[in-house]
């Protein structure tokens, strides 16, 4: 089967997380980068089921010249393609991006025949829009469930899973279908050495994309709150014994 698998540029999860003095963008001259969490979980589950079923899965993203970082790396965990989107300055709104995915896929699937699956996290780790996978498959009229954590081939159906609070969703979804992967869906593996010099031999399609502005616009980003916690010493030697029961007390564990 023939799988596309769509991942984002974002900051390493656990950075501290500073916004521009203009309020429209993160500061991330002290960031590392990596692919969102979700999206990791998508490039696993493509290629296992590639590795189950044959075929090829290819990685893409739409982002700066240095993305080619991330793609690479998806590259060494057994993706046989990759293809950047290669864009300067901010990332696009969400409307402009799905337009360009969207054509790049059309472009792709004229010159190489569809894809059976394609793959979205179900929301990138730094905006959470949860719209870029929606709006790129009705674009090309295709079905989409989100928030999947199984996947099973049958047929030329996808049987998907997703939890609910009832307990879990069953959906049959014939191909060429869109999914949204979430956490947990499976384990990332890590890249071998020999994966990781493989990659290096990939080559990357770059294509510059020409969607227009959607009409969505940001208007600031606003750094959450900062958790701040305090130390309280006790006391020294024996003469905390007193303030160490008290406390053991008010916390529940001695009554």
């Amino acid at each position: 089967m023939k799988i596309l698998v769509c991942v984002k540029r974002v900051p390493a999860p656990g950075a501290r997380i500073s916004i521009t003095a203009d309020g429209q963008a993160i500061d991330t001259a002290f960031l590392g980068f990596t692919m969102s969490p979700h999206e990791e979980c998508a490039v696993e589950e493509a290629v296992q089921l590639v590795e189950k079923h044959g075929g090829d899965a290819t990685v893409l993203t739409l982002g700066p010249a240095a993305a080619d970082e991330q793609l690479r790396y998806a590259a060494s965990l057994g993706v046989a393609n990759a293809m950047l989107l290669s864009i300067d300055g901010a990332d696009w709104d969400p409307q402009r991006t799905a337009f360009a995915i969207a054509a790049a896929v059309a472009d792709l699937e004229a010159a190489d025949g569809v894809f059976d699956l394609i793959l979205f996290g179900n929301e990138s780790a730094d905006s959470g829009g949860f719209q870029v996978g929606v709006r790129v498959a009705h674009a090309l009229g295709r079905p989409i469930v989100n928030g999947i954590k199984g996947i099973e081939l049958k047929g030329d159906t996808l049987v998907a899973r997703r939890e609910a609070d009832v307990g879990v969703e069953v959906y049959e979804v014939p191909m060429p279908a869109v999914l949204g992967v979430k956490e947990g869906i499976n384990l990332p593996r890590y890249p071998t050495l020999k994966g990781r010099l493989a990659s290096k031999k990939v080559a990357v399609a770059q294509v510059t994309p020409t969607a227009e502005p959607g009409g969505q616009q940001m208007v600031t980003l606003l750094p959450a709150a900062e958790q701040i916690s305090a130390t309280v010493i006790l006391g020294s030697g024996p003469d905390a014994a007193v303030a160490v029961v008290d406390m053991l007390e008010e916390i529940g564990v001695l009554k």
